[in-house]
């Protein structure tokens, strides 16, 4: 730990870098400092995707109230702990959620509403593209969301000039450039592993499947132009500046590495960029990343193949629920509280009862959950519906309750792992966790290591999550040696020293994940018909 006074030198010279994230429920911004990127300040601002017209979405209103507020939170933290007003930084960095579908005409307007990785309907453009390109396209994929704009021949279409994310859009508004990092690209369309750009032949399959449509662009011409980790992606405008910072004493000129996915970052926060590394984000949605050794040797719908933020092949298992539906049932026990004139904090009742699910029975007293508040494409479903199901001689507790509850915010997942680590043989030495689902110590770590029966490690220094991720991809562009990787700059200089706290996977909660995950696979058909037959 530096010294305050080094601490405002830094923030007063500018030798700092500032990474800003796009969650699915918080912005948040990190200044970062020295050379291990320490922490100096964080603030965030709170936003909430809407379910509007069929489509999960967010406004650009949105996006640039929630920046300005997300930074001025960490104005407020750097004012309060160093006294000192933040003008400049070394550099900055942008990443946010993932996928979707941004498309934009020559006037830079948005043509439909931002559709987030939430969404699945694009069903029918991913089976295609994936039979085309005999590789995986999933629905959250951007082009699955054009191709499928394209079959239901929407009115927007001739009118793109660009079609981004929502990283590689705030990147463009700040900047001027259509760049994107290159794990962000790789969710737009798949990378080819040799050059790690686009990949040639599938966009070349893309443009003989919609030439008779006879738009007025090519992919390559509408697509953010993939950039890695360490290379310059262009300068903050006086525009951008002002959109960060309303007040404008934030001033233009600094340099912004390219923007990244929440995967890339995430991984980079968890120093797990390397083969036979990986990590798992868990937060509303849940997605296990596992940096490969050799490209899989099937097409598998369930997993998906995206890149580190230096171009390397990733497999990820993505599932889009994971804590919101606990986070309902524990306001639900908030409530409760409050009504019986308790007066205990929400972090507090978590505590309670997520130590609570270690004293569950081994098969968790035969209570099945499903928390699907949005549809689950590893399983196969374009809808959901929250369940919670036991017989009547089931042993209901309220330690299986919570098992249930928290085994159920992994189920889906580990659907997806099965595949990569039995079926494949994906190798996997260690996984790094880090999300909300970690936040009570040892239950959440603990059970993701039953579920994927590899040891979990979480690092203290991980907490900052993506915002901290971006940060130390800014800090890697500004101060990188030359041809220094990424995974020898992490190892060496961001987290030498720091091994992370480890916990094996408990051999009676692996079993009690098994029987569980097992009732999970076979109830599959009482949520399918929740979703046919409760309708609103």
């Amino acid at each position: 730990m530096q010294s305050k006074d080094r601490l405002i030198s830094l923030i007063k010279s500018g030798d700092t870098a500032l990474g800003i994230e796009f969650g699915s429920t918080r912005i948040k911004a990190v200044l970062v400092g020295g050379d291990k990127c320490e922490p100096l300040a964080s603030g965030s601002h709170e936003w909430e995707n809407r379910f509007e017209a069929g489509v999960w979405t967010y406004t650009l209103a949105d996006v640039w109230e929630g920046l300005a507020a997300g930074y001025a939170s960490l104005l407020d933290d750097i004012e309060e702990k160093y006294a000192v007003k933040l003008e400049t930084v070394g550099a900055i960095g942008v990443s946010a959620m993932m996928h979707g579908y941004m498309p934009f005409d020559s006037e830079g307007n948005l043509l439909t509403p931002f559709r987030t990785w939430r969404n699945t309907s694009t069903g029918a453009a991913a089976a295609e593209l994936t039979a085309l390109f005999n590789y995986n396209v999933p629905q959250r994929f951007s082009i699955a969301h054009l191709y499928q704009a394209i079959l239901d021949k929407k009115e927007h279409l001739g009118n793109i000039s660009y079609v981004t994310t929502l990283a590689g859009y705030v990147h463009w508004q700040l900047t001027g450039e259509r760049v994107t990092g290159v794990g962000d690209a790789s969710g737009i369309f798949p990378i080819a592993p040799d050059t790690k750009m686009y990949h040639p032949q599938m966009a070349d399959k893309f443009a003989d499947l919609i030439k008779e449509e006879n738009y007025p662009w090519q992919l390559a011409d509408i697509l953010p132009k993939p950039l890695f980790a360490g290379e310059a992606a262009g300068r903050l405008t006086a525009a951008g500046a002002k959109l960060i910072d309303p007040s404008g004493n934030l001033t233009a000129g600094i340099p912004l590495c390219p923007p990244e996915g929440d995967a890339g970052t995430g991984m980079v926060a968890t120093n797990s960029v390397r083969v036979r590394t990986g990590n798992v984000s868990a937060g509303t949605s849940v997605f296990a990343m596992v940096v490969l050794e050799k490209e899989l040797e099937r097409v598998h719908p369930e997993i998906d193949l995206v890149t580190t933020p230096d171009g390397f092949p990733v497999a990820m298992a993505h599932a889009n629920n994971c804590t919101s539906d606990i986070n309902e049932w524990v306001a639900l026990f908030a409530e409760f509280a409050k009504a019986i004139g308790s007066d205990v904090p929400r972090s507090q009742i978590f505590d309670i009862l997520y130590m609570k699910a270690l004293e569950a029975d081994i098969d968790l007293g035969g209570l099945l959950a499903y928390n699907y508040l949005s549809g689950e494409h590893i399983t196969g479903l374009s809808e959901g519906r929250p369940l919670f199901v036991r017989m009547g001689d089931s042993n209901f507790t309220l330690a299986n309750f919570m098992r249930t509850h928290l085994f159920t915010s992994l189920a889906a997942l580990k659907v997806g792992l099965d595949i990569l680590l039995d079926d494949e043989g994906v190798k996997v030495e260690r996984i790094y966790g880090h999300g909300g689902l970690f936040k009570t110590e040892g239950v959440g770590q603990g059970f993701l290591a039953a579920a994927v029966n590899v040891p979990v490690y979480l690092m203290e220094s991980a907490g900052e999550g993506g915002a901290w991720g971006i940060a130390i991809l800014a800090s890697f562009m500004r101060s990188k040696a030359e041809d220094e990787a990424l995974a020898d700059y992490l190892e060496q200089k961001i987290f030498v020293g720091e091994a992370g706290k480890k916990m094996l996977p408990d051999p009676e909660h692996v079993r009690s994940f098994a029987l569980f995950s097992e009732r999970y696979k076979k109830g599959l058909p009482i949520e399918e018909a929740a979703v046919k037959w409760l309708q609103k």
